[in-house]
């Protein structure tokens, strides 16, 4: 059974996944993955393992993709301003769960991410930690986890650096583990099949 935490996931689920399919025809958050399931379906049930609600962001006009987070157990919100980037969906994100006092941020193109990790990382915030990530090979992955004093910084965000300034600048609880799959995101068919 994996930890049960109280803060709340951010799944930005609103990348265009040009270098997956540069025509724009496929989406691979809705690329299936061999066992079933699809990328993003996956990518949010191992987040709501850990975390009793989930904010998926996306972009306008992702339908398709806002019904499989929605069958997934998501509060699904469109944001304009997710076409600046990371940051603005993660500030959407952030903006959209204003009773929460900490968040767990995930990406939905990560579907390989064990639900252990994303406990420890959970529990660390929840135990006080400020920021709290997962490192494989001493490589820092996702997902990342935000305390409550960070929520001015995070609405803040914006362009499609994410958090990075944010992470560079503070110390970060460092969550060492034998997965992976904090590190592996799904950008191109070969990513897929590699799995």
């Amino acid at each position: 059974m994996s930890y049960a935490s109280l803060a709340t996931g951010v799944l930005l689920a609103a990348c265009t996944g040009s270098r997956f399919d540069p025509d724009g025809l496929r989406n691979k958050l809705l690329a299936p993955l061999p066992e079933g399931g699809t990328v993003a379906h996956e990518s949010a049930h191992r987040l709501l393992l850990v975390v009793p609600k989930v904010i998926a962001v996306l972009r306008p006009g992702a339908e398709a993709l806002a019904r499989v987070l929605n069958e997934a157990g998501c509060d699904v919100i469109f944001s304009a301003d997710a076409v600046r980037g990371m940051g603005a969906s993660l500030a959407a994100g952030v903006a959209a769960a204003e009773d929460a006092e900490s968040w767990i941020v995930a990406l939905a193109d990560m579907p390989r991410i064990a639900p252990d990790t994303i406990g420890a990382v959970a529990r660390a915030v929840d135990e006080g930690a400020a920021l709290a990530a997962p490192y494989y090979q001493g490589r820092r992955g996702h997902p990342v986890g935000f305390g409550a004093q960070h929520r001015a910084a995070l609405l803040a965000l914006d362009g499609d650096a994410g958090a990075r300034a944010l992470l560079g600048s503070h110390a970060v609880t460092r969550i060492d583990v034998d997965d992976p799959g904090v590190l592996r995101d799904i950008d191109t068919p070969a990513d897929l099949q590699g799995l």
